[in-house]
């Protein structure tokens, strides 16, 4: 599994790169000032950070528990981890979407539904890029 450092980095790296790609094209799409946009994307942001940390971690330990090797990705498991932990942040960010940018639940549903779209496309690209870049490390095996 990775270490700490690791999820760390794979976290921070993912959230930088992320804010600074949709902070600008979410302010044009929704017509709303950047700096609220932006506000509000490092407060998902700040969000998304400890929800991807422990998400990670917890699907990582489900692998190992399902005696399914963690450095061992087929397309199929990558998409499902990336639905997965949208929807999970779904969850807990469109009440906080509604109140910050002042809509209605089912107005900011729609637009955190964009934001997941964005990410859902970003994390599967970013994930796999980051294995190939930061290659999960291999169990020495017992000889």
């Amino acid at each position: 599994m990775r270490t700490t450092a690791d999820r760390i980095r794979h976290t921070l790296l993912f959230e930088i790169i992320g804010l600074c790609t949709c902070t600008p094209l979410a302010s044009w799409i929704l017509d709303k000032d950047m700096s609220r946009i932006g506000i509000m994307s490092i407060a998902i942001s700040m969000t998304a950070m400890v929800c991807n940390y422990l998400y990670n971690l917890l699907f990582d330990k489900a692998l190992v528990a399902l005696n399914r090797p963690v450095n061992v990705r087929p397309t199929w498991m990558r998409v499902l981890h990336a639905v997965l932990f949208e929807l999970s942040l779904l969850t807990l960010t469109v009440p906080f979407v509604a109140w910050w940018l002042d809509l209605t639940l089912w107005h900011a549903l729609i637009a955190d539904i964009g934001f997941a779209l964005f990410f859902l496309v970003y994390a599967f690209v970013y994930n796999w890029v980051y294995d190939i870049v930061f290659p999960m490390p291999v169990a020495a095996e017992n000889g």
